[in-house]
């Protein structure tokens, strides 16, 4: 995976650690090729876009540049395609090494130290502490200048703010939640690490938002009405067509009902 070509990264840091050895995007021309390990079968070439995007390497969104397999819209963000194999002294973990994992760990869904959402691809983990970084939250620093900011911030640590403290307000998502946050001392203003991840990965720039995931209510419900219509399916089988196809239009009226009713 390592790659001789490859230059330091470029993203919104103010002031770096000089020990910091994170390595990404040889900066390529839009439209270069790469092969990538992920995606052998066809190349992915750099393309810029304005849309949302799955990034297939960490599964989070992304939007602006990517490397798009242009047969089977494979996508992978520039930082996750140049994953070094690992990271020395991270400032946000300089205590131990980050090694690159292509996949999740375990059964056990494990979270990013930084952001506190779910690793479900591509990660950094520390073997020694088992903690787990995005590719994407590698990219943030311990102090950092945002574009929805004038002021430098600073990264608080993990148990700066409790997670029941009401005075703490995001200022771009104007909501409580969990996870690292960055603070402005002379504004006293605070950004969630997870919205600032937005500003590394071509979200924030194009003016746009992460889908929201649907809720588990919302989950399980799709799969319960899939698992019922399956039931009547094969009980049309045992009854008769004509009997069985009344009970699936009433049960899909019904459906149709409350879906509006919401």
């Amino acid at each position: 995976m390592a790659n001789p070509g490859l230059k330091k990264s470029k993203s919104f840091v103010s002031k770096k650690s000089p020990s910091v050895k994170i390595i990404s995007s040889p900066n390529p021309n839009e439209g270069d090729e790469i092969v990538h390990f992920s995606h052998p079968q066809h190349p992915l070439a750099q393309v810029h876009l304005p849309f949302v995007f799955t990034c297939m390497g960490c599964k989070e969104y992304g939007a602006g540049t990517r490397f798009q397999c242009l047969t089977c819209n494979f996508n992978l963000h520039d930082f996750c395609a140049f994953s070094p194999p690992s990271i020395q002294s991270h400032p946000l973990h300089s205590q131990h090494q980050l090694i690159f994992y292509a996949k999740p760990s375990g059964f056990l869904r494990s979270k990013c130290e930084t952001c506190s959402k779910a690793t479900k691809g591509f990660a950094f983990r520390c073997i020694t502490c088992n903690v787990e970084m995005h590719p994407c939250c590698t990219m943030l620093y311990p102090q950092m200048d945002f574009p929805a900011h004038p002021h430098t911030m600073i990264l608080l640590p993990a148990s700066a703010i409790p997670s029941g403290d009401s005075s703490f307000f995001c200022g771009e998502c104007q909501r409580k939640r969990s996870g690292r946050v960055y603070y402005c001392a002379i504004c006293n203003y605070y950004i969630h690490a997870v919205c600032a991840k937005d500003m590394v990965n071509g979200l924030y720039v194009h003016g746009l938002k992460a889908p929201k995931s649907p809720s588990m209510l919302e989950a399980a419900t799709r799969i319960a009405t899939h698992a019922v219509r399956e039931f009547l399916d094969g009980l049309i089988e045992g009854i008769g067509e004509s009997v069985g196809g009344a009970i699936i239009d009433n049960f899909d009226r019904d459906k149709g009902g409350e879906t509006k009713s919401k």
